[in-house]
């Protein structure tokens, strides 16, 4: 008996149906990938959250707890009575002012990644337009050394920073804490991609006007560059805020520490480390770049876009 020949356009339909099925099924197994690997990243945050809000004799029950049993706030209590309290002497004010020193250290953190943040987009900006927008002998070799900076592990500058911060009469300030800060190769390189995508008849029409070269800098360039302004001081506010190894070297006042620095310096509990309190402290510093993460996430994404910018 001869098989029952299938109709082109039933066979057609036949064939898009599967293909179709197959697409859902790929869709299906990349969303599952994607959600495993994001409870991966995301669960030692969840932990530190959930480690912070533990009593303190239940962080080290065996098994541990993933939910918290009996959640409590008297971690945050304690980390804030752990530092110690310091008195600051203000000026045009005459009482002194007694602050738990924990507090001061998140002053002190806040301040130094601004401070940082500002000094970075001023200098870097100003590097990225003469290297981007004018033409001077050696602009591309020095561009090259700037991005061969890159290479080097902050490690290696650290003794020879240090030793030069302390000749300068710098050491344990706040001015030797930001003096490293000035400028930054990652945010030259971010900042001269972007720049270098700018019409250069802007420009252009700006000296016809009779503009100066600051005045093209700063009334044009600067204006159309906000996105990359943006993601250079999102990476230079991440980047100081959670800065750890210069803080630990150059400051020894403990009115000076950062939150980090502060944090390694609290005392184990009487029976060992109260994890409890350590993580009550690391979800205290992480609390601000999560608020700056949520409000600025979409220039995170555009950040990965600048640098691949052909130059």
């Amino acid at each position: 008996m001869a098989a029952k020949s299938v109709p082109y356009a039933e066979l057609t339909t036949l064939r898009k149906r599967y293909n179709r099925r197959r697409l859902d099924i790929s869709k299906l197994l990349v969303l599952i990938l994607l959600t495993t690997m994001a409870v991966v990243s995301l669960f030692p945050l969840y932990w530190i959250f959930a480690t912070a809000l533990t009593p303190a004799a239940s962080t080290v029950k065996i098994p541990p707890e993933l939910i918290p049993a009996n959640p409590t706030l008297d971690n945050f209590f304690e980390i804030a009575k752990a530092g110690g309290t310091t008195t600051l002497h203000l000026p045009f004010v005459d009482e002194p002012l007694h602050i738990q020193r924990v507090w001061l250290w998140l002053f002190n953190t806040a301040l130094y990644a601004v401070i940082s943040m500002v000094i970075h987009l001023v200098f870097d900006s100003m590097a990225a337009y003469a290297l981007a927008k004018r033409r001077f002998p050696g602009a591309r070799p020095l561009f090259w050394l700037i991005l061969a900076a890159i290479m080097i592990p902050p490690q290696v500058t650290l003794i020879p920073l240090f030793f030069l911060v302390r000749d300068m009469g710098l050491n344990n300030t706040f001015q030797g804490l930001l003096l490293p800060g000035l400028a930054d190769v990652i945010g030259i390189f971010l900042l001269k991609q972007f720049m270098q995508t700018i019409p250069s008849e802007l420009e252009e029409a700006a000296r016809i006007d009779g503009a100066s070269e600051w005045q093209i800098y700063r009334l044009v360039i600067m204006p159309l560059s906000i996105p990359a302004l943006a993601v250079t001081a999102i990476f230079a506010f991440q980047r100081y805020w959670n800065n750890f190894l210069w803080p630990l070297v150059i400051t020894h006042n403990p009115d000076l520490f950062t939150l980090q620095v502060g944090l390694s310096y609290i005392q184990n509990g009487e029976f060992g480390t109260n994890y409890g309190l350590l993580m009550s402290g690391a979800a205290l510093a992480a609390l601000p770049m999560i608020a700056v993460f949520f409000a600025f996430q979409r220039y995170f994404v555009q950040g990965l876009r600048i640098g691949a910018v052909k130059g």
